[in-house]
């Protein structure tokens, strides 16, 4: 929300103020029984910078995070107006992402991947190893999950469609991925038995 242009914020505050919001012609659109969501990045630096008393993302304690909620906190009374803020009903700080939750969200996105290849009739599994090679690939604790998507598009969607065009795996196969020396390599199912 912080880098939107400052007459978006006189929309919000009428927004958040009336509950509805007027353009120029007199039409009205009611926000009065709305959930307006707003992300923002401020004080992310800062705490980053200045780190959590000399905690890691990952070992984060509820006397660490309120140390962060409170540097937060301050970010955004110096970011945004007072009559902005005092319209909010509820502001968020999130945790760090750790490496236990990048394993969580490798699972959800790779269940996705499965479901859409099954719809085209292609089975996928995956391996322990490959999970932890696409978790080592996407996990970092400036960008939180925004490289696993990447990672998982790459070393996975892309490998297996270059596969599927060139006919090494065709509709009704199973194919297991699997990782090998770091890197992310497919094999018929029948076939990992022999490797």
């Amino acid at each position: 929300i912080e880098k939107a242009h400052p007459d978006v914020f006189n929309i919000l505050l009428q927004v958040l103020e009336d509950g509805r919001l007027t353009d120029a012609k007199g039409r009205a659109v009611d926000f009065r029984n709305t959930v307006i969501i707003m992300t923002s990045n401020v004080g992310a630096l800062a705490v980053r910078r200045e780190g959590i008393m000399g905690f890691r993302a990952g070992d984060m304690t509820k006397v660490t995070y309120e140390s962060m909620k409170e540097k937060v906190s301050n970010e955004l009374k110096q970011t945004f107006r007072p009559e902005f803020l005092n319209r909010v009903d509820e502001i968020i700080v999130f945790h760090y992402l750790s490496v236990e939750h990048i394993k969580k969200i490798v699972d959800l996105m790779l269940k996705d991947v499965a479901k859409r290849l099954k719809e085209q009739n292609v089975e996928v599994t995956f391996t322990e190893a490959a999970k932890e090679v696409l978790t080592k690939e996407g996990f970092d604790e400036v960008f939180g999950a925004r490289p696993l998507r990447r990672a998982i598009q790459h070393k996975v969607e892309d490998l297996l469609s270059e596969e599927l065009l060139q006919g090494t795996f065709k509709r009704g196969d199973k194919v297991v991925i699997d990782a090998k020396d770091d890197q992310i390599i497919l094999q018929e199912a029948g076939m990992v038995a022999l490797v």
